[in-house]
């Protein structure tokens, strides 16, 4: 089984691939720039479902599985926000920085920091473009009030898990994709691959 990530992040891979080939052991995996799909892709659902499956049909174009991830963070007291702007909330498209101090800024006056991580991972299969199954997971949590951890990636230091009593950014790559977001999103669709395609 030959599976393309829709992305072009290497930390997002890095973690999806480390997700399915322990699942997995003999599916191969590639990233957009790996099967020569170098184009960005316009991410203009308004869902992290719909912007996953834009992206999963876009990756099954390359003649192999398409799987697309869309994935962000919802805080309670900001109404939702910042939502699916998560990678752009300070405006440029993947300034970690910039997007967690505005979050911890926008946060300053506010009581209530619950919060979660969402996450949407659709499949697609190039003989079926039409046909998208889309697999949610969440994880709900805590903004803390200044950065814990040196792993991760994007809000990882400062969304605090409070069963393991740690921020995302504090665990080790196999703590975190056993309760995040993307590890449980990512669990649906090995099980869904598993049971419903023989010789995975």
């Amino acid at each position: 089984m030959k599976i393309v990530l829709a992305s072009h992040n290497k930390h997002k891979i890095a973690e999806l691939k480390r997700i399915l080939s322990q699942s997995i052991p003999e599916v191969e995996v590639y990233s957009l720039d790996e099967v020569g799909l170098t184009d960005e892709i316009e991410e203009n659902g308004t869902t992290f479902a719909e912007n996953a499956t834009i992206k999963a049909r876009a990756a099954a174009m390359s003649g192999y599985i398409g799987v697309g991830d869309d994935s962000g963070l919802e805080v309670n007291a900001l109404g939702g926000a910042p939502g699916i702007y998560s990678a752009r909330y300070a405006g440029e498209h993947g300034n970690d920085e910039a997007n967690n101090q505005l979050l911890l800024q926008n946060l300053a006056d506010k009581q209530d920091r619950s919060g979660a991580f969402v996450c949407a991972i659709a499949c697609v299969f190039p003989e079926e473009p039409d046909n998208a199954h889309v697999f949610l997971g969440k994880t709900e949590g805590e903004i803390l009030h200044a950065y814990r951890g040196n792993t991760g990636f994007g809000y990882d230091p400062l969304f605090y898990y409070p069963p393991m009593e740690k921020s995302y950014a504090e665990m080790t790559a196999d703590e975190k994709n056993s309760i995040s977001h993307r590890g449980r999103a990512m669990q649906l669709l090995v099980d869904f691959l598993v049971k419903n395609y023989n010789g995975v």
